[in-house]
């Protein structure tokens, strides 16, 4: 078998005084989808947050793609998030006063890319997502799906191989969050990345993973 893709031992992360990961150990393939199904207050967040490079752990042991990220430095963190993870958040996160192009661009231009080549990748990573025709509209005068869609193709247009969903249809209505979680489903495959997917709702979890990890109290079952 293959190197992991993602390996956690005895994970722990506090703040202050509250403890809210308490020894996750987890192990991911190449091109695995994991859900983890949680309340709000779980910890599922939290470790997204540490798995994507945005959040240092407390203690234990972090690796990711062959890199400890308990101990790269700030640089090599960054690069790892230009390089290797993508991050689909449930806000969406979009720049309010950029089109869907100049959002989709921003991983590019922090990894200093020419414009021609940015506007050329994150053009076809709104078309792979079908959105052509809304290049130049502006997240206000998008709908929900069409916003998330965007942040889809923001999260994949440097090909990553790990991509982190956080409860990626919670703003959505059921049947544009089934299109959105088929796009996600669809793009992952596209480029062999795995998925890790923080939900609440079991059936989505189910429907769209390889393996169901629970969380409890910042304890993985």
């Amino acid at each position: 078998m293959s190197e992991p893709l993602v390996s956690t031992h005895d994970l722990h992360k506090s703040y202050g005084s509250v403890h809210v990961l308490r020894g996750v150990s987890i192990e991911m393939q190449p091109g695995e989808r994991l859900a983890i199904l949680g309340k709000s207050g779980s910890g599922k967040s939290t470790l997204l947050h540490l798995l994507g490079g945005l959040d240092m752990p407390s203690s234990g042991r972090l690796r990711v793609a062959g890199l400890d990220l308990g101990s790269i430095s700030r640089n090599e963190c960054a690069e790892f998030r230009l390089t290797t993870v993508g991050i689909v958040f449930q806000a969406f996160h979009l720049i309010s006063n950029r089109t869907a192009l100049e959002n989709v661009e921003l991983p590019m231009m922090f990894a200093a890319q020419s414009r021609r080549a940015r506007r050329k990748q994150a053009s076809a990573a709104l078309a792979a997502v079908g959105l052509t025709d809304r290049l130049r509209h502006r997240p206000a005068e998008l709908s929900g799906g069409e916003r998330q869609r965007v942040a889809v193709a923001r999260a994949m247009v440097n090909r990553p191989r790990l991509l982190l969903a956080d409860e990626p249809t919670g703003n959505l209505d059921s049947s544009t969050g089934e299109e959105v979680m088929a796009e996600i489903q669809r793009q992952i495959k596209l480029v062999n990345a795995a998925l890790v997917l923080v939900t609440h709702d079991e059936d989505l979890a189910r429907r769209s993973s390889d393996r169901v990890l629970r969380m409890q109290d910042g304890v993985l079952a």
